[in-house]
């Protein structure tokens, strides 16, 4: 009897020569291919959930350098980081929300 794979099937990406027949090798090929995808994905989650958090403690951390350049008497300094600070946080803010937001949407 000869077995058959269902059209749109995901085994039928598995049949590279397109000759109807998933052999071993074909069959081992596409199993690896799909265990690096998973691998990748996930590789890629990790990087994006700590680029949130490095985002975050960077929004965290930015008013102990203001504070810090004033203590140490870097007025210029100050003033310069004071006048970054609104377009600082709110991308900040938005690289963070964004991440958030896709999380939530693949949930």
């Amino acid at each position: 009897m000869e077995k058959k794979i269902e059209a749109g099937s995901s085994l039928e990406a598995a049949d590279v020569n397109n000759d109807g027949i998933i052999t071993e090798e074909e069959l081992e090929m596409h199993l690896e291919f799909k265990r690096k995808e998973l691998e990748d994905a996930d590789a890629m989650r990790d990087a994006q959930r700590k680029m949130a958090w490095f985002a975050l403690f960077g929004m965290l951390l930015y008013p102990f350098a203001v504070v810090l350049a004033s203590l140490a008497g870097l007025d210029e300094a100050q003033k310069t980081l004071g006048s970054m600070a609104p377009t600082y946080f709110v991308s900040v803010a938005a690289i963070v929300a964004a991440f958030y937001a896709k999380e939530a949407m693949s949930k």
